[in-house]
């Protein structure tokens, strides 16, 4: 790449990498394969950046390789036992120890559903993707998105019960 297109890269690597882990994170549950994962897509990135032609893409670009990393590693038998890491920051609760409660009953309760439905349910709910946006960024039809959703939220019902509505938003 010459110089320009490095700095490019490099500014948009600045801009997005945090997010991407985070996305990482609420996908497989654990810091250090988010990690992994994230490093991963930007490596493919970087790798096909100057055939990528619609820079506002480049976000959809990413997730969706992300995303295909993740479920593709949730297949993989010896990658069913998963850590136990220290949680995000998300933000927005009122005290710290009640936001480390939600996080933890919030991504404790993710890792118990299967892995295209979790994806499903980060894109949609934690990552603010419409449905367009997330069957995009999975590759499939909207109508899988919303089965998708409806079958993970009865997944996550299942195993957070109350729990789910103590992690609803005020108002």
């Amino acid at each position: 790449m010459d110089d320009a297109s490095e700095r490019e890269f490099a500014e948009y690597f600045r801009a997005r990498r945090d997010a991407v882990r985070r996305t990482a994170y609420l996908m497989c549950g654990d810091w250090h394969r988010a990690d992994d994962h994230a490093q991963a897509a930007f490596v493919a990135l970087h790798r096909h950046w100057r055939r990528i032609r619609d820079r506002a893409a480049l976000d959809a670009w990413v997730r969706r390789t992300l995303v295909r990393a993740v479920v593709d590693e949730s297949r993989r038998p010896w990658r069913r036992e998963r850590a136990t890491a220290e949680l995000p920051d998300t933000g927005g609760v009122a005290s710290a120890s009640e936001a480390v409660a939600t996080r933890h009953v919030l991504v404790d309760g993710l890792r118990a559903v299967p892995a295209r439905q979790r994806a499903v349910l980060v894109l949609r709910f934690l990552d603010g993707l419409d449905v367009a946006g997330t069957a995009a960024a999975l590759g499939c039809s909207e109508g899988t998105v919303k089965s998708q959703t409806s079958h993970g939220l009865a997944a996550l019902r299942a195993v957070l019960g109350d729990a789910l509505d103590d992690l609803r938003p005020a108002g």
